[in-house]
Formats: structure tokens, C-alpha cells, sequence
């Protein structure tokens, strides 16, 4: 019967330092910037590991008063790509962290 506590306790231990390793992980991507192009280098959008924009920029051959339409397209299409691109980074770098496991929310 104590067997099982013993486990527990060091079951516990483990998820303890998972999330304190986790959080660090958490704060260590916030602070990296991803660089994503739309239209072949048209439009570039640099996003913070916490999703907010850094920087837009805009070549002078993708604005053309007569199409603003296909610029909104671009930029609208960096962001979300950027957007991805940030998901991405966190679930494979968290990943490698839980060794693959799939907790469900709020486990960790």
C-alpha cells in the first residue's frame, strides 16, 4: 500500500518539475521574433513568441494604388502565416519538452 504513495509522491515530483521547465521554456520563446514573406518578399512580418508585431514591411513594387486589394491580401496572409509559424515553434519546442506526450489542457 505505500508502495503505490511512494510512486505517487515521485510521479508528483516529476510533474512539478515538467511545469516548472515548462514555464521557463514558455518565457524563453515569448522572447524570440520569427521573420515570415508573403508575394515573394512583398510584404514581410516580423511576430514575438507572444504573437504581437514587431515590424511590417512593405516594397514600394507591391503598392500599387489601382490593386490595394491584392496589398491587403498580402498583408492580411504574412500575418496569419506568422501567426502559424509562432504555433508551430511553441508545439514543436514543447514537444520535445513532454517527449511527445499529448496531455490534455490544464494537466501541466
Amino acid at each position: 500500500m505505500f508502495g503505490n504513495m511512494g510512486n505517487m509522491a515521485g510521479m508528483m515530483k516529476k510533474v512539478q518539475k515538467l511545469q516548472a521547465e515548462m514555464a521557463k521554456l514558455q518565457e524563453e520563446l515569448k522572447a524570440r521574433s520569427l521573420e515570415v514573406s508573403t508575394g515573394g518578399g512583398a510584404v514581410k512580418v516580423v511576430i514575438t513568441g507572444e504573437k504581437k508585431i514587431q515590424s511590417i514591411k512593405i516594397a514600394p513594387s507591391a503598392v500599387d494604388p489601382e490593386d490595394v486589394e491584392m496589398l491587403e491580401d498580402l498583408v492580411a496572409a504574412a500575418i496569419n502565416e506568422a501567426i502559424n509559424k509562432v504555433d508551430d515553434m511553441m508545439a514543436q519546442e514543447m514537444g520535445k519538452l513532454t517527449g511527445g506526450l499529448n496531455l490534455p489542457p490544464g494537466m501541466l
